[in-house]
């Protein structure tokens, strides 16, 4: 179902946005892999070039576009530039995010800006400037990674400037599904049960110890791919969890997802 369709994916570069875009392009769809790595930074890896030849070298169809979506103009030309060479765009994956796990004493105001131009703002008018081709779509899907809304204090104490960044775009997934209802496009975020091993993870949080505790960002690969295949009409307003989605789509051996199978998993922050 996603042969032919194109998907514009935010922070494709690396890490998850990776592993969705080689995974929608193994279905058939159309890819922009939209981020503003051009040149490799050693310690995270990957630039939009080197996703778009993975891709391209395994028979996929894919777009590099570099664009910063703090900045509104290069997004409504990122935008204008996937339209012009694929024709239109009929998924939008919201990857694209900053992550600062500091205390308010020791968010500094510079990275707490950064954050939510990111998470908050960049999110926003990505989607804003992709949803009226979307709405020319035969099943448009928004899909934003983001956690499940807990207003339990716990949940709120620890990284309050971050925590309420990525509650942002759960939220703004909830009011998306209810303004284009009518237009029939689909709103939904995602969120793992378990750390994911990506750079940031090993770099920010806990080292290889982490990285043997998490899964393999294919394990959002594959949900996310389920999720878009959904009619738009019918799957919206959900704030996913990645076993969930498995368990409807009826995979239930999750310990090939593991980087360290049988092992210990370590709980995401916001599960």
């Amino acid at each position: 179902m996603l042969k032919g369709k194109v998907a514009f994916i935010t922070g494709a570069s690396r890490g998850i946005g990776e592993a969705i875009a080689m995974k929608l392009a193994k279905e058939g769809a159309f890819v922009a892999i939209v981020a503003k790595s051009t040149t490799e930074d050693p310690r995270l890896g990957g630039t939009i070039y080197s996703v778009a030849e993975k891709i391209t070298a395994a028979g996929g169809k894919a777009l590099a576009v570099k664009c910063d979506i703090r900045d509104e103009e290069q997004v409504i030309a990122a935008v204008q530039q996937v339209v012009a060479i694929f024709g239109g765009i009929d998924i939008l994956v919201n990857n694209a995010s900053a992550i600062m796990l500091t205390g308010t004493l020791e968010t500094e105001s510079k990275r707490f800006d950064l954050v939510h131009d990111i998470n908050v703002k960049g999110t926003f008018f990505v989607t804003k400037h992709c949803v009226p081709f979307l709405k020319k779509s035969s099943n448009p899907h928004i899909l934003t990674l983001s956690p499940p809304i807990d207003l339990n204090p716990k949940w709120l104490g620890p990284y309050i400037a971050y925590t309420i960044s990525k509650y942002n775009m759960s939220m703004m997934s909830l009011g998306w599904a209810a303004e284009f209802k009518e237009q029939g496009i689909a709103a939904n975020s995602l969120w793992p049960v378990t750390t994911i091993a990506t750079a940031a993870v090993k770099n920010l949080l806990g080292g290889e110890m982490l990285i043997n505790r998490s899964r393999k960002p294919e394990i959002l690969a594959d949900c996310a791919a389920y999720i878009l295949q959904q009619p738009s009409k019918e799957c919206t307003g959900n704030l996913f969890l990645d076993e969930n989605v498995l368990k409807s789509a009826g995979i239930t051996d999750l310990d090939q997802y593991a980087v360290n199978p049988g092992g210990p998993l370590q709980r995401d922050l916001y599960v």
